[in-house]
């Protein structure tokens, strides 16, 4: 799913090709991508583009008339910018949105159907997308400790809880927790001011780092590449390949459709996070330490 720094890419891209341009028409190749009716998403075209926007994980064009087009990518949604005319083409073509210098068209792969466009009227109705997660980068250390410990959760699931931190999801928590030394699974509720601290300056720098990562990457071009799993990243989708800093095989925890990547050296002490579904089917075998498995 794109998080934070490729949003924030894509708006830069976006910019300059989109802003206060018209947005002539919307081609729908897949029904199920429009998940509004009123007003109709063909109330878009014609409408000028008058400011872009991030809101978490989802891209907001603002219109004329006080409408707002609001793109959610999800998982495997992506944009490509093309030449004029192009249409959507295939099973991944979702839908286009044409200006008069090229057409933005959405993709998604894969067979489930997750990525959304929502038109809306008015800033109240807008308010409905935002979860309310704190924005890191405009915050001080202080606010940043009271939204993570407002509630009991692990790291992991406080960092991407769209209620508590905006724009943060599954790759950049992994890297935000090694760079800060600490356990996936460490509460909330028990960290030392101390770490509270350093997971807040890891949080910042990370999410900083890559955006201008990715800026320097990119260059000019339009970003074409946008994935969870990208080279040099310190362990999220790592898993056996050694740790950047210390050179341990990076270890995961599995559950539903997403893992957690970390190094048991750098962040839990040498302690192997236990996977539920091979540490039941291993028993007394599960290995406690690295050490075990090294």
């Amino acid at each position: 799913m794109p998080e934070l720094p490729d949003i924030a890419l894509y708006l830069e891209h976006l910019a300059p090709r989109v802003l206060n341009q018209t947005l002539e028409g919307i081609l729908v190749r897949s029904p199920f991508v429009v998940r509004s009716v009123d007003p109709p998403i063909s109330a878009a075209a014609g409408k000028q583009v008058l400011g872009l926007r991030r809101l978490g994980k989802r891209i907001v064009f603002e219109l004329e008339g006080d409408l707002f087009l609001v793109v959610h990518l999800m998982i495997a949604g992506r944009f490509r910018w093309k030449p004029p005319g192009t249409k959507p083409a295939g099973r991944l073509g979702l839908a286009a949105f044409e200006f008069p210098s090229g057409v933005l068209l959405l993709t998604e792969a894969g067979t489930k159907r997750r990525a959304s466009i929502n038109l809306v009227a008015g800033k109240e109705i807008l308010a409905q997308f935002d979860r309310g997660g704190l924005e890191v980068l405009e915050s001080d250390e202080s606010t940043f400790a009271a939204r993570l410990q407002s509630e009991s959760h692990t790291l992991k699931r406080a960092l991407t809880d769209p209620r508590l931190f905006s724009g943060i999801g599954n790759a950049y928590s992994d890297e935000i927790l090694h760079r800060a030394r600490l356990s996936p699974l460490a509460r909330t509720g028990k960290l030392s001011e101390e770490e509270v601290g350093r997971l807040f300056r890891a949080t910042r720098s990370t999410l900083q780092d890559w955006i201008a990562r990715l800026r320097q990457e990119g260059g000019s071009k339009f970003p074409e590449k946008v994935t969870a799993f990208r080279d040099g990243m310190a362990v999220h989708g790592r898993y056996k390949l050694p740790c950047p800093d210390c050179g341990t095989p990076v270890q995961r925890i599995r559950y539903a459709e997403n893992e957690t990547n970390y190094c048991a050296r750098c962040q839990t002490g040498g302690r192997l996070l236990a996977d539920r579904a091979m540490s039941r089917l291993l028993k007394e075998d599960w290995p406690r330490s690295i050490d075990e498995v090294e």
